[in-house]
């Protein structure tokens, strides 16, 4: 049941989130705004999402009727102004680097009516460090979605000094309209709670595997065998994306200041050769164009 207070809702970001944060809300009973400059991206959305609930349709967890009407709710735009001018909330999900995030936030605030609620997606980066491009800091907060958004039920939904108790309560709401878990956190932390575990678990495999104590296949496999995880670390980092877990660490290490929050050697070369995971065909492992490792 959608919250009565939102109408509309908008995502900024056709990306691997965006697209499916934007499908949740459609789904949710929310006329949805999915807005990307790309508009190959925007095109790649569409088709993406019309073939994962067609196969929703096949598996009989919605109908024609249902797929459909969400549908007729979500519309997907290059405009900024067309997406925001009339949103009671917007989820910014556009690359995890802090300077194009405040630029993306400025514009909303520009944007968007006075009483809209912005909230950011990142996976690490704390509201504190984009309130403040915008006039509306009481109404800024994290809603950290997991990858994939339509797949994966939980949402880190995190308070900052800034964020009023009204915001908070409207995303939770908003979260459980759109059926999905949100869980509280009381005060920042960059990374949050999942990635923080996440981080360290990959941090220590990246470790391991770069000075020669087990090849990267056979880290994974004890993660999974030994410890019950349904993918290993590195299996993660290609379905994530190593552009993701790069440009986090980036961020990371710019707040710290500590060489060993740097991205590793490992994902320097992976950048530069073009190797980001499942998305490029190949990371750490090769992929066919069904996403599934070529043996």
């Amino acid at each position: 049941m959608s919250n009565p207070s939102i109408k509309q809702v908008t995502v900024v970001g056709a990306g691997s989130m965006g697209h499916q944060i934007a499908m949740l809300a459609a789904l949710g009973g929310f006329n949805t705004y999915l807005q990307d400059i790309n508009e190959a991206s925007l095109d790649k959305a569409h088709t993406t999402l019309q073939s994962i609930m067609s196969k929703w349709v096949q598996k009989g967890k919605i109908t024609e009727e249902e797929k459909q009407a969400a549908f007729h709710r979500l519309s997907f735009t290059p405009s900024l102004e067309e997406a925001a001018i009339e949103a009671d909330f917007v989820i910014e999900a556009v690359v995890e680097k802090l300077d194009v995030k405040r630029e993306v936030f400025a514009q909303i605030d520009d944007l968007a009516p006075p009483h809209a609620v912005v909230a950011t997606n990142s996976s690490t980066i704390v509201s504190s460090l984009i309130a403040d491009a915008t006039n509306r800091s009481d109404r800024v907060c994290n809603m950290h979605f997991f990858y994939p958004p339509l797949v994966m039920d939980c949402v880190e939904v995190v308070q900052g000094e800034h964020t009023s108790s009204e915001t908070l309560r409207t995303a939770m709401e908003l979260c459980r309209a759109i059926h999905r878990t949100p869980v509280q956190l009381d005060k920042e932390i960059s990374g949050f709670i999942a990635n923080r575990i996440l981080f360290a678990i990959q941090k220590e495999a990246m470790y391991l595997y770069e000075n020669g104590y087990a090849d990267y296949t056979d880290i994974d496999t004890i993660t999974k065998k030994a410890l019950s995880h349904p993918l290993g670390p590195f299996e993660l980092m290609d379905l994530s994306g190593i552009d993701v877990g790069y440009y986090v660490m980036q961020q990371h290490f710019a707040e710290t200041g500590n060489p060993e929050d740097k991205p590793s050697e490992t994902m320097v070369q992976k950048m530069k050769a073009g190797e980001l995971g499942r998305k490029t065909g190949k990371g750490f492992y090769v992929y066919d164009e069904a996403g599934k490792v070529k043996r």
